[in-house]
């Protein structure tokens, strides 16, 4: 039983199962435990800690019959793994794709009476992945006093909302992306989950006035907060270490990208057509882009690179969990980049700003707040879709390297004042604890 005087608040995943997200970049739950840090989830926890807010995790899955208790080794927050409900996992196991877009997607081709089932099945699903009796008990057991959803468009925010109202929790929601609807029950029920949650944490400013013309929320319900970062411990090493370890050669201008490798939502085609062109104008360059990274369309990946035969391409095609080795990729490059289609608010960007680089990134959502002076804050913001603007922009702090040092000192400056644990964990506390009262 946690310490009833201390302030607790439940953190839940977006998605309905945990594995849904680990099997995708190659990390079992025993790594997620002991060697994950950073991102939305440990940032999150992190940034509450030093503002005296105690986080438990949950997470559903379907790998386990019971709730099971680890200790997450790098923050000591509690994650407690939460068992699948029975319906939810007998309704997908005939599912090709649980989060397809359609019901084709999701079951394949089918027609007739059949079609119709499942179509129900399709928008019933989500919200049966969430087990709320176990749920409701161990909010209990660990005195939670708030919950908080890692996205509201989404079917486990909802259900929260309806657990909060039974147990009186006020529950709260962010936003990282999730500006879409799976399901026609979505659109039905979300008007009135958000007007009965507590409040919404919301890093962009895009995404705030979606909200307030979609839904009509009123501003006070909603606060803009950005995604926290430890700043403190991602700083630069030397680069020429970096290169050495790496075996990069020091005389090479050098571009990387981290994160998942998701063909569409990411841009990677974008990146490697804007590639193409930045090597044929610098066909005289040593030049290297460094791809640090692994996901789902990791085989579209190199059959794209593979087709186009571009040189100077170097891919870790893993998950990276230690954070030293994702600072020494870092470190060993000149410019990131991240040519994105679709952002909630990326760390990656701020990841690379802290170790001063600067970045070159398409105006995906949560990019221009990120960047929102532009050069001034470190790095250029390039239009989505775009892969000759994208290969201009690398190609001209490529050509200028003292301009590429200038931003990226501007960019480690933006880093330290706006996105550390410190300044965003009280940012969100503030609004947390004046909801509840």
């Amino acid at each position: 039983m946690s310490n009833q005087s201390e302030f607790s608040i439940a953190l839940l995943h977006w998605g309905d199962l945990i594995e849904d997200f680990l099997d995708t970049i190659g990390v079992n739950f025993e790594a997620f435990c002991n060697e994950m840090s950073g991102g939305w989830m440990f940032g999150y926890i992190d940034a509450l800690k030093l503002a005296n807010i105690r986080t438990v995790l949950f997470c559903v899955s379907a790998r386990v019959n019971r709730s099971v208790r680890y200790t997450h080794k790098l923050t000591g927050a509690t994650i407690c793994v939460l068992p699948a409900p029975q319906l939810y996992q007998a309704v997908r196991r005939p599912m090709l794709n649980p989060y397809g877009w359609t019901v084709n997607e999701v079951f394949g081709d089918v027609s007739g009476i059949r079609r119709h089932l499942l179509t129900v099945v399709k928008d019933a699903a989500p919200y049966l992945a969430t087990p709320l009796l176990h749920l409701a008990h161990e909010l209990r057991r660990e005195g939670c006093q708030a919950i908080l959803c890692q996205e509201y468009e989404y079917a486990r925010f909802d259900t929260c909302i309806l657990l909060g109202r039974i147990m009186r929790l006020p529950v709260f929601a962010t936003f990282q992306g999730g500006d879409f609807q799976l399901s026609r029950w979505e659109g039905l029920l979300r008007p009135l989950t958000l007007s009965a949650c507590a409040g919404l944490i919301v890093a962009t400013q895009t995404e705030v006035q979606r909200l307030q013309s979609r839904y009509q929320l009123p501003p006070e319900k909603i606060a803009r907060i950005f995604n926290p970062m430890d700043v403190t411990n991602w700083q630069t090493s030397d680069r020429t270490e970096a290169r050495k370890a790496l075996g990069i050669p020091l005389d090479a201008q050098v571009v990387v990208y981290h994160g998942r490798i998701e063909m569409y939502r990411k841009g990677l085609d974008i990146l490697v057509d804007a590639w193409e062109k930045v090597c044929r104008d610098r066909s005289d360059r040593n030049l290297r882009l460094l791809l640090v990274g692994t996901g789902s369309d990791a085989d579209k990946l190199e059959q794209l690179i593979t087709q186009k035969r571009l040189p100077g391409i170097i891919w870790k095609n893993e998950y990276v969990r230690d954070r030293t080795l994702i600072q020494r990729y870092l470190s060993a490059a000149d410019i990131y980049t991240l040519p994105s289609r679709h952002e909630g608010f990326p760390v990656a960007p701020i990841e690379a700003m802290s170790c001063g680089l600067p970045v070159v990134a398409t105006d995906a959502p949560g990019v221009p707040d990120i960047l929102a002076d532009m050069e001034l804050s470190g790095g250029i913001v390039v239009s989505r879709e775009n892969s000759t603007a994208l290969a201009q922009a690398l190609g001209s702090i490529l050509d200028n390297p003292p301009w590429g040092h200038e931003l990226g000192k501007r960019a480690r400056d933006r880093a330290e004042k706006c996105f550390s644990l410190e300044a965003i964990g009280q940012q969100i506390r503030n609004f947390i604890v004046t909801k509840i009262g």
